[in-house]
């Protein structure tokens, strides 16, 4: 059985949630989570535990605004390293791709970035779980911090291009998500955020290469020891998100991700009971339940994001998994 990672609820939460006016304990505490926990030389939450102390904030807050009011207090002082060395970056399309490769160090998510033919940027968090319902107020969260991200190191009136949420804000607030994001925000199968050509290279003030340099070596040093902590299969499970949608599932390309042989991956998976082609499906099988349960995605959006050739071809595979189609299992889901 794939053990849960963990991931670190930095001590710049307290000062954060001051700020906003909830007490990081009563937040815990609804979380079913230490009270002191802050005070803890061992700080991290594995994928329920941090999901849940997001639902916790949601309750807490009371507040539909409750994400972009929590984003808009982030400053420099708040910031765990990985999202402090972000601001290091000489501009927000560097800064990304920075956190793409440290962001898991802090949550249980990864970063795909795209950047279009007219040097556009595209940033869309892949969840590492998708085990149970992501909270909304944290895909708000998670896109809104990149647009506070250039606003704060740029000290510029930063709006971003195009915003897309699973579910849309509710009637009443979405006039204020627009004038947080500076465009109407649009419905999408995966929380996104995209940003023009000229923002995205807007330089950073707080650029410091230096201060990267002293940041970088501890953030390589804890990828690896979270890379030695994970198991072949999991992160393998973590690369097939990623390669799914763009249809490149293969054990070469994940072997070519994971920086080894496929020799290698096969033996190292067979070492731990496990196999490639079981890897993929079962991942397919996790995502697709997602998609049915927490989406309003039709069948062939979700084969399409799931790597299938045609729709038929994930009905079937879904009905030899779980012995139901997925209009069947999606209607389950609703009942229950």
């Amino acid at each position: 059985m794939a053990r849960n990672l963990t991931f670190s609820l930095d001590i710049g939460w307290r000062t954060l949630l001051t700020d906003f006016g909830l007490k990081i304990e009563h937040v815990l505490r609804k979380a079913g989570l230490p009270e002191d926990l802050l005070s803890r030389s061992e700080r991290g939450l594995d994928t329920d535990a941090y999901f849940r102390f997001w639902r916790a904030l949601e309750q807490e807050a009371g507040d539909p605004m409750f994400a972009l009011h929590l984003v808009d207090k982030v400053s420099a002082e708040v910031f765990d390293p990985p999202l402090f060395a972000a601001l290091c970056s000489a501009n927000l399309m560097q800064a990304v791709q920075r956190l793409a490769k440290y962001k898991q160090l802090v949550a249980p998510m990864g970063l795909e970035v795209d950047v279009g033919d007219e040097g556009e940027l595209t940033v869309s968090p892949r969840w590492l779980s998708v085990q149970t319902e992501l909270p909304c107020s944290l895909q708000v969260a998670e896109v809104a911090f990149f647009l506070r991200l250039a606003r704060l190191a740029t000290r510029e009136p930063v709006q971003a291009l195009r915003v897309a949420l699973p579910q849309l804000p509710p009637h009443a607030c979405a006039r204020r998500y627009e004038n947080f994001f500076g465009v109407p925000v649009q419905r999408g199968d995966v929380p996104s955020i995209s940003f023009a050509a000229a923002d995205a290279l807007r330089p950073f003030l707080t650029v410091n290469e230096g201060m990267w340099r002293v940041f970088e070596p501890d953030l390589r040093r804890r990828l690896s020891e979270l890379d030695a902590a994970a198991t072949t299969a999991e992160r393998v499970r973590a690369v097939l998100l990623e390669l799914l949608p763009s249809n490149t599932a293969t054990i070469e390309r994940a072997a070519e991700r994971l920086g080894m042989s496929k020799r290698t991956l096969q033996r190292r998976l067979e070492d731990e009971g496990e196999n490639f082609r079981a890897l993929v499906n079962t991942t397919r099988e996790s995502l697709a339940r997602h998609y049915l349960g927490s989406t309003t995605m039709t069948g062939g959006e979700i084969a399409f994001l799931l790597g299938f050739e045609d729709p038929n071809s994930f009905y079937r595979a879904f009905l030899e998994w779980t012995g139901q189609t997925p209009d069947t299992a999606r209607s389950a889901m609703r009942m229950n």
